[in-house]
């Protein structure tokens, strides 16, 4: 037996025309929403405060110890941490505490302008490459490849000699030059395959169209576009310039005495480490050990949160 339907079973749905085509979702943009999932990742937060933790130490330490980083006190050498000095002596009676805060000063330094060089150079020419295809590309990255061949600690070492001889050892501006003398390859690896894959798209093709170069398209279109693997790559490559430096430093081919960086004060914290001065070791570990985790972290955060895949 079939159902009988009437309309007073039915209700009328208003229908506000004025109000039917509105978004009542607010639109959220995709920079707002990388944000939002970054604070969601609270290990990525964790590295963030971590790093500004840092870098705030390294700016304002100097300023509240009262010491500068080679005055040294003959009447307090390798005293251990007290009101006096928070973080000890050095054998040399110099503040751990001052020179801990420089050394994270110059070797955050070093990780920011190395990764800013390596970033400059690797988007420009991995975009001029990629852009320009053919025999122009296969010439550029034969090059870069070639440079990549060379082990830069291989550089460091023959640019310390030379300096040595010279009786300056190796500066500031020479263990920069050894960090970005190959660092950018890995970018501009990286620009240049997301070059090859967006100069494709329809956007370019229409920029294309209306008569756009291919430079004013490289730089207003494209490289907007891959400033996602950019900033992680830029996470990752900041702590292997600090860890390198802190490497060669260690070795004592880095920043010479009294110039203090991390390494160079692991170096000679462990050379009084059997002597029952482990504090003198265990304050630069710690520092790089911190610098090192909350980039890699932070790094691993951006990756998930700049993945279009995981948006909600």
């Amino acid at each position: 037996m079939e159902r009988q339907f009437s309309p007073d079973m039915f209700t009328k749905v208003n229908h506000d025309e004025a109000h039917a085509e509105r978004i009542k979702r607010p639109t959220i943009k995709y920079w707002s929403d990388v944000w939002r999932r970054l604070k969601a990742n609270k290990l990525a937060m964790l590295g963030m405060v971590i790093i500004i933790f840092m870098v705030i130490f390294a700016i304002v330490g100097p300023m509240i110890s009262g010491y500068t980083y080679d005055e040294m006190d003959v009447m307090n050498m390798n005293s251990h941490p007290n009101s006096q000095y928070w973080f000890g002596t050095d054998s040399l009676g110099r503040d751990l505490f001052t020179r801990a805060t420089y050394g994270a000063r110059y070797s955050l330094l070093i990780g920011f302008l190395a990764a800013f060089i390596n970033i400059t150079v690797g988007v420009i020419y991995g975009g001029i490459a990629g852009m320009s295809g053919g025999k122009v590309d296969a010439v550029m990255m034969r090059i870069a490849e070639i440079i990549y061949s060379i082990p830069y600690l291989l550089v460091v070492i023959l640019l310390s000699v030379v300096f040595a001889q010279k009786g300056s050892g190796t500066s500031f501006g020479v263990m920069v030059f050894a960090m970005t003398l190959s660092g950018w390859i890995p970018t501009a690896i990286l620009v240049r395959g997301q070059v090859l894959s967006l100069k494709e798209s329809e956007y370019v093709m229409a920029a294309r169209s209306m008569g756009a170069r291919d430079n004013w398209i490289l730089f207003k279109h494209i490289i907007p576009n891959t400033l996602g693997p950019i900033l992680v790559n830029l996470t990752l490559i900041i702590p292997r310039a600090i860890f390198s430096e802190a490497t060669l430093a260690f070795v004592s081919l880095g920043l010479q005495d009294p110039l203090p960086s991390l390494g160079n004060l692991a170096n000679s914290g462990i050379e009084v480490l059997a002597i029952g001065m482990g504090y003198q070791m265990l304050v630069p570990g710690i520092m790089i050990s911190l610098i090192m985790f909350g980039f890699n972290v932070l790094g691993d955060g951006l990756r998930d949160a700049l993945d279009p895949r995981l948006r909600k």
